[in-house]
């Protein structure tokens, strides 16, 4: 998904965004949390739209990041309760953000998921709609009285595993016409060649990339990506307006290849990039990235939680590179890219509403070149 392409931005340290970042955000400032159960889609009503939300307890913020965790399970199993899922949410709830750990629909069956790729195509879009679904849950829970004490302008997406690649093709993947529109493998059950089209699958999540999981009329942009062993079908499908990623991942990764190689190093599942690929080609589209390696280490550093010093790092490490992007860091940036004679054609605010000028508030610009202004006027 593109991120809105800034001309101007005027974020200011008062009580209308953050008061200051305070100490927030960087070290664990509460000592305990509570977790609330919902579900995230007003479509769908089972376990597999499920979410955790954690909020630190005794915290008085009403203006706080998000982000939304997944879990691995290689897209056939794996649950919200996994001990990475909680404890990632437990630990950057108590450094003051709201964090949630969401289910997601898993394959249907699990011989076709590994030997078909129209199956891992379509489970794919079907978590990327899900994960939507849980952006815009929390957007809309803003015109509901913000329960959740939410900044809407700063949700950031990742997961382990099966949940990091979903949140890099939430985030990565910007129309439809970036799916490729032919592929072709041997279905090594039949020996007979099979051919499809990517692109039509679009049709099983309602035939648009913001999918089938409800909430609709709400913005499923995002803020950042966060990758622990996860990958891309693709890296040409990143390119400057793209948001900015982080990833930890072992080098020695072949469940998902830290380089480039089929999934789960099985030869009928599709490519996946790791981070050795997809840093190299962010950097050179000038997309905001670090990644940390772990040399010799392979794929499971991550699935005991704290209990790994690797995945206590890897918390360390996002939490350090989250923290500048935060809008308690950022006062004033102009760019005056794209500064040519454009007509406006509309306004809205940040739940994707039309409007008219509003002092005091977050409004966006839209232009006739496609390019989208971010700006809060003041009286």
């Amino acid at each position: 998904m593109k991120k809105l392409t800034t001309l101007l931005i005027l974020t200011f340290i008062s009580a209308l965004t953050f008061a200051q970042c305070n100490g927030r955000y960087q070290t664990e400032i509460f000592s305990s949390v509570t977790k609330t159960t919902v579900n995230y889609s007003d479509i769908y009503s089972d376990n597999a739209h499920s979410m955790d939300i954690y909020i630190p307890d005794g915290d008085v913020e009403i203006n706080r990041p998000v982000i939304i965790y997944m879990h691995g399970g290689s897209f056939i199993g794996g649950d919200k309760s996994a001990i990475d899922c909680v404890d990632f949410c437990e630990k950057f709830a108590k450094k003051g953000y709201v964090t949630a750990s969401a289910n997601y629909r898993l394959a249907n069956d699990v011989q076709s998921f590994a030997l078909y790729q129209e199956e891992q195509y379509t489970t794919v879009l079907k978590v990327v709609s899900d994960i939507k679904g849980a952006i815009r849950y929390f957007r809309k829970s803003l015109v509901n009285g913000n329960p959740y004490g939410i900044d809407g302008n700063t949700i950031f997406i990742g997961g382990y595993s099966a949940g990091a690649v979903a949140a890099i093709h939430s985030a990565y993947i910007d129309s439809i016409s970036n799916l490729p529109i032919s592929i072709t493998y041997i279905d090594i059950l039949t020996g007979q060649s099979v051919d499809f089209n990517p692109q039509d699958l679009v049709n099983t999540i309602g035939g648009n990339l913001e999918g089938d999981a409800g909430n609709y009329g709400f913005s499923s942009e995002v803020s950042g990506v966060i990758s622990f062993a996860g990958g891309i079908n693709d890296i040409n499908w990143i390119d400057i307006s793209d948001e900015p990623i982080v990833s930890c991942q072992g080098d020695a990764d072949q469940t998902v290849n830290y380089n480039c190689g089929p999934g789960l190093n099985i030869p009928t599942v599709f490519t996946l990039c790791g981070a050795a690929e997809i840093h190299p080609k962010a950097s050179a589209e000038g997309v905001t990235n670090d990644y940390l390696v772990f040399t010799g280490e392979e794929h499971e550093w991550c699935s005991s939680g704290n209990n790994s010093p690797l995945f206590v790092q890897a918390l360390d490490f996002t939490s350090a590179f989250l923290f500048p992007l935060l809008p308690c860091n950022n006062t004033t940036s102009i760019s005056e890219e794209n500064a040519r004679n454009k007509q406006l054609i509309g306004i809205t605010d940040m739940l994707g509403r039309n409007t008219s000028i509003i002092s005091n508030s977050t409004l966006f610009y839209i232009y006739d070149d496609g390019s989208v202004e971010k700006r809060i006027t003041l009286n």
